[in-house]
This record gives C-alpha cells, structure tokens and sequence, in this order.
C-alpha cells in the first residue's frame, strides 16, 4: 500500500500552481502585488513566467509560499461558508 504524501506541492505541476495563483488573485497585476517580480508586473504570461520561475529558485520558492497561503485560505473559507 502507498503512502500519500502530506505535501500538497506533491505532485503539482509549476504551470497548474501559477494558473490557480492567476485565478485566485484574478489577474497577474494582483499577483504581482501580492510577489513583486518582473515576470508578473512587466507584460506578464503564463509561458514567460514560468520560463523566469523555472531557473531561479527564489522567485519559485515565494510562488510556492504563495501557493500554500492560498490553499490554506481556500480551505478556511470552506469550513467557514460549511460547504
């Protein structure tokens, strides 16, 4: 029997990360407030993004930061609406 990691970053594409991240703050211009980084202020794309995230490591790491605060937040807001 497998063991199911507990990492919710487990498994979860960088591409499908930054889309849900587009998605929740509704455009790169509140995602580049929330990690000011060139590649989301300055004619931003997923393609090119993610080009810029995939070879520097720190901008990765603040995405993934990013990343679980919103899940984190996601799921307070569920057990709060009771859904």
């Amino acid at each position: 029997m497998e063991e199911k990691s507990k990492d919710p970053l487990h498994g979860k594409r960088l591409d499908a990360i930054l889309e849900e991240l587009v998605e929740y703050y509704q455009g790169f211009e509140e995602l580049g407030k929330q990690i000011n980084i060139k590649c989301f202020t300055d004619n931003p794309s997923i393609n090119s993004s993610l080009k810029f995230l995939r070879k520097t490591d720190w901008a990765r790491a603040k995405v993934e930061s990013l990343y679980l605060y919103v899940l984190r937040q996601k799921k307070k807001n569920e057990a709060k609406n009771g859904s």
